[in-house]
């Protein structure tokens, strides 16, 4: 697979978002494994989690870092450790329920790091990303606290998640090169953000679309609602998953889209994406639709 920059790490165009993966009925943990394995030999090297991915118990508690503790064990099971970038995020949490709540106060903050690399099992974060703005909290304030987060050794890189171009800019300007990456919704379905790549395209800070196939987890459900991409997909003998991923490459260099899997064939063909170049006949149509 090809490769792009991370900071100052290459890792596969093509990652892997965890948000989904749960050791529930459905998903039993071999499959999880499998997937896992799949993805690394399709040279997915980028896994992205956060402390408050988890499904919880049947009432919806204890989800909070359920996920983190899933793949860190996965990870260890198959020993490749070595292989992967593991990027998570915090400043979500987890209410009862299983409800969605934010918390960016600077003590939540740095508690939650020292949470995520206990739970992940490891020294310092490879890289760490705020998860979502809060009301509550002033930007600029969020951005002294990941500043602080950024110059105590505890990650190796940090990064931004659904943030607007003013508060890139704002964290750019306060982190410098420690800034590498941010995570925004992008696909066929959502193109808004769209100025947010264009930010980081010009500031060489990596661009992480999340939802990338706008959670449509089907070919039948993407060639439904974007046609364009199924005619591509059709005459190239590709999926429509595949030509969107390809799309979005396209956008900028700086683009890693982190599709979710939970079968092997899922990230495997997500995976194949990174080979796939369009015409600029194709980019336009796909563009224009």
């Amino acid at each position: 697979m090809q490769t792009r920059l991370l900071g100052g790490r290459e890792v596969g165009a093509i990652g892997l978002g965890l948000m989904t993966f749960d050791q529930t009925g459905t998903q039993p943990r071999q499959q999880l494994v499998d997937t896992v394995r799949a993805a690394l030999d399709a040279g997915v090297t980028l896994f992205d989690t956060a402390d408050a991915y988890g499904p919880g118990d049947e009432k919806g508690q204890d989800a909070q870092g359920e996920n983190e503790r899933l793949i860190a064990s996965i990870l260890d099971e198959l020993g490749v450790r070595d292989q992967v970038l593991l990027a998570t995020k915090g400043g979500h949490v987890r209410t009862d329920g299983g409800g969605w709540g934010t918390d960016s106060s600077a003590a939540h903050l740095r508690s939650a790091v020292d949470a995520s690399l206990d739970r992940l099992g490891v020294e310092q974060l490879a890289l760490w990303q705020h998860h979502r703005p809060d009301p509550q909290v002033p930007y600029d304030e969020v951005v002294g606290t990941i500043k602080e987060i950024a110059d105590s050794g505890k990650v190796a890189a940090v990064g931004l998640s659904n943030a607007d171009p003013e508060q890139i800019r704002l964290a750019h300007s306060v982190l410098g090169d420690a800034l590498v990456s941010v995570q925004n919704q992008f696909s066929p379905a959502f193109r808004s953000s769209a100025p947010e790549i264009e930010v980081c395209a010009e500031l060489g800070i990596a661009f992480l679309p999340w939802s990338p196939l706008g959670g449509l987890g089907s070919a039948k459900g993407l060639a439904d609602d974007h046609p364009a991409f199924a005619r591509v997909a059709e005459a190239r003998g590709v999926s429509p998953q595949q030509v969107a991923l390809a799309w979005e490459l396209a956008q900028a260099p700086v683009v890693i889209p982190i599709p979710g899997a939970k079968r092997p064939s899922s990230i495997t063909d997500s995976a194949a994406a990174a080979d796939l170049e369009l015409t600029a006949d194709e980019l336009a149509a796909l563009d224009a639709s």
